[in-house]
């Protein structure tokens, strides 16, 4: 019996059947963590082969997994460890509700952790009642292992939780916590949308960021606004960086994007 989707060309994807349980993991550096601690991630499904093969898959791809069958197991969990991300199945058993009931109960509690909400049902309304229950995100089943590790990956980017106290490049200091920013003696005030552009450039430090990655970070998902946006909010950042005698430390690849480059 297949249960997941089959592997595709591209590779990341997997097959599972009843006798065989052998994922394919993409090859991916998980996301950085503040202290150099390892990611911890609860994975709350029922069905056995399946939290198996998904506990296993994470664990290769770098992350540390704890296995939940049901409500009050995942509860248990919740309440010894801290966790960086949870990964619900909408038919956990144990409450009436499912995974939404539990999803209620966690968020109650805890505001910050990122919560992927697996779904039976592809239709808008059953991914609106998991994400108003407080889920981050959703992923239907049947799904492809290489999308999964994917939106695990951008939920930890964005979780408060993944982001170092201080963030240094350049000579530029950027504190998340105030969302505020230094070069040298100098205090610089950002707007939210300058700090969303310099954050995630500081947060990759060393690498080129494209427009479109800047859009996404920075910008809702729906924008469709003018395509210059990126382009106008980097002046703007190096106006207020770079004061006279300064380097400008936001270099633009033409046709790629942008980088900070990292401190040696």
């Amino acid at each position: 019996m297949e249960i997941l989707s089959p592997i595709g060309e591209t590779g990341g994807c997997f097959r599972l059947y009843e006798s065989e349980l052998k994922p394919v993991v993409p090859k991916v550096a998980p996301c950085e963590h503040s202290e150099s601690l390892p990611v911890r991630i609860l994975v709350a499904h029922d069905e056995a082969m399946i939290a198996d093969l998904l506990a296993r898959s994470l664990a290769e791809a770098g992350y540390a997994v704890d296995v939940a069958p049901d409500r009050a197991a995942a509860l248990m969990y919740f309440e010894i460890e801290t966790y960086d991300l949870i990964i619900l199945d909408i038919t956990l058993p144990g409450t009436s509700g499912g995974g939404t009931e539990l999803c209620r109960e966690i968020r109650a509690n805890d505001t910050q952790v990122p919560l992927l909400m697996l779904e039976t049902l592809d239709s808008p309304t059953a991914r609106a009642r998991g994400l108003d229950a407080g889920a981050d995100d959703s992923l239907v089943k049947p799904f492809q292992l290489v999308e999964l590790l994917a939106r695990v990956r951008a939920l930890l980017r964005r979780s408060p939780r993944a982001v170092p106290p201080v963030l240094e490049a350049q000579g530029v200091r950027l504190y998340p916590a105030s969302r505020s920013a230094e070069r040298g003696a100098r205090q610089i005030f950002l707007t939210a949308k300058e700090y969303a552009v310099l954050e995630y450039l500081m947060r990759n430090a060393g690498s080129v960021v494209s427009s479109s990655e800047l859009i996404d970070h920075a910008w809702d998902q729906n924008y469709d606004g003018v395509s210059n946006v990126v382009q106008t909010y980097i002046r703007y950042l190096r106006q207020k960086l770079t004061a006279a005698g300064e380097p400008d430390i936001i270099e633009t690849r033409r046709g790629s994007g942008y980088v900070i480059a990292a401190d040696p």
